[in-house]
């Protein structure tokens, strides 16, 4: 697709030997000097999410959970679950007896054991050269001497600046006077600096025993927790085989549930069973079948993702080309229908891609989920916990139920495309529910319209909540006109959805194609 050099949008960046792509360019930055200190691309991975824990803490946080894939040449993709679970003693009688009906982002309920800083010592051992000692070192630098907010960081920061103030820790580490810091403005993080500093020369153990739980532990008491010590020095994440689909000769691929990555093969499955070189990439015609396949998909999520122990579906049916093909006979090309809210077969984070001069690609995600997480922070150490447990229903015989040592359905999902079992694509696309829905528009934008990852990310978005069809403003005003003749209510946002990152290797040329989201802060590198 050639790019036409009069509008104003960012090119893709192009290098030779290695490459990182993150929403903040001092975790950008971070990676690449790892890079080229030698380290691989689970190094620099490690690197730039901790940064961003330091300088995005809107969005993630060492008191958040990690997934990752890695794509090694000539091995099969790995994959690592870094989420965490629920108390052991949980109870979802004692939640309902309470006269609740979900668990609030703002709840203390939902709060599950941090799972990325396990997540981050497991993936260093496998595929890195260092420690975290020395993957450490950046975000440390950043949280002890320093950092300018950047606009978008700050953005997010003054927008939900009020659920900070509930939390004295919070307020305490994240307001200054009780506000939020303004763009522009330098930032210290002493207690969190500390707390890394901890982890950095006593290793991830140090976070789930000791003063730093504890700190956790007795943050969350006061409010009403479930969890422990014990449920802390219990916490464990795992390597966990990668499922995948192919769509349209790409094999791409997700990490299996608790994750919703399984909802983004479903919907890429769906709209394989059309032809898409009829439309033109921002077309009413091609928004509303991908909204309308994306409704099938997320039903099927909603109905059937869970903690995998206890999934009564397998992956495997649910990602059944079959299957897909007769889900997408559901859908009418001419209107927008009513869709089965449970379909049986036969919310924020940051997101880094790396790509090492080996042509390891690494594919990170980290967060929090809401912004601040549940907006707790510990008085003493300064660490937002976030609120994964939301993901959790109240339903006891639902897959997905509040339940004792469960993880909830997760939405944070990064991703690989290969072909010939080979890395094409390592890419990742942030924004809560909306991600299988980004990632899926991003792959078609990329396999269906020929466009670069640059190109791929910058391309208006849409999504739909509830009954009410969202826009971004960079829709056309044609195409959302004739999305309401085809029975959407549209609302366009006044806040973009998501924000994402890819790297595209070109083996053939042995160079590397980097694009970043100018939805948020950063930017791509590489040398």
């Amino acid at each position: 697709m050639t790019r036409d050099f009069q509008l104003s949008r960012r090119p893709p960046v192009i290098a030779g030997d290695a490459m990182a792509a993150t929403s903040h360019p001092l975790a950008t930055l971070a990676a690449i000097e790892t890079l080229k200190g030698g380290g691989s691309a689970a190094d620099a991975a490690v690197s730039a999410v901790a940064t961003l824990c330091v300088v995005e803490p809107a969005m993630t946080g060492i008191g958040g959970d990690c997934f990752c894939l890695v794509k090694r040449p000539g091995l099969p993709a790995w994959g690592y679950n870094g989420s965490g679970r629920s108390a052991a003693g949980a109870s979802l009688d004692d939640l309902l007896a309470q006269g609740l009906n979900a668990i609030g982002p703002d709840s203390v309920h939902s709060v599950t054991v941090p799972g990325a800083v396990d997540a981050w010592a497991a993936i260093l051992k496998a595929h890195g050269r260092f420690g975290l000692d020395r993957a450490l070192k950046p975000a440390i630098h950043y949280a002890e001497h320093g950092f300018p907010i950047a606009p978008r960081v700050a953005c997010d920061w003054a927008m939900y600046g009020d659920r900070l103030k509930a939390d004295a820790g919070a307020s305490r580490h994240f307001l200054v006077d009780g506000h939020p810091p303004r763009e522009g403005d330098m930032r210290r993080a002493p207690a969190l600096a500390i707390a890394l500093k901890a982890i950095a020369a006593g290793g991830p153990r140090v976070f789930y025993e000791g003063p730093i739980a504890d700190d956790i532990v007795t943050t969350l008491a006061a409010r009403g927790s479930f969890l422990t010590l014990s449920d802390f020095a219990a916490h464990y994440g795992e390597v966990a085989t990668p499922i995948s689909t192919s769509y349209r000769g790409l094999d791409v691929v997700q990490m299996p549930p608790n994750g919703q990555g399984l909802a983004a093969l479903v919907l890429l499955n769906i709209l394989e069973q059309f032809d898409h070189s009829v439309f033109e990439p921002l077309s009413a015609a091609r928004a509303h079948l991908c909204v309308e396949a994306a409704r099938l998909a997320y039903a099927v999520r909603d109905t059937h993702v869970a903690d995998p122990a206890a999934m009564r579906t397998t992956v495997a049916a649910l990602i059944d080309k079959t299957f897909a093909a007769a889900l997408s006979q559901k859908l009418d090309p001419a209107k927008r229908v009513p869709l089965p809210a449970a379909p049986v077969p036969g919310t924020d984070t940051v997101y880094v891609s790396v790509v090492d001069r080996d042509g390891m690609a690494v594919s990170m995600i980290n967060s929090l989920f809401h912004a601040f997480g549940a907006a707790i922070a510990t008085e003493k150490t300064g660490i937002l916990l976030q609120n994964r447990g939301a993901g959790f229903v109240l339903d006891p015989d639902h897959p997905n139920a509040f339940a004792p040592a469960k993880r909830p359905m997760h939405t944070i999902i990064p991703a690989l495309g290969l072909t010939d079992g080979e890395c094409d694509l390592c890419y990742g696309v942030m924004g809560g529910a909306f991600q299988a829905m980004g990632h899926a528009w991003f792959t078609s934008n990329v396999v269906d319209f020929g466009m670069d990852v640059q190109a791929a990310i910058d391309l208006p978005r849409l999504f739909y909540e509830g009954e009410t069809t969202v826009a971004e403003s960079g829709l056309p005003a044609q195409t959302i006109a004739d999305l309401r003749g085809l029975g959407h209510d549209i609302a366009v946002r006044q806040q973009p959805l998501g924000g994402s990152q890819a790297i595209a290797i070109d083996r053939a040329r042995g160079v590397l194609i980097g694009g970043s989201d100018s939805r948020k802060d950063g930017c791509a590198l590489g040398y």
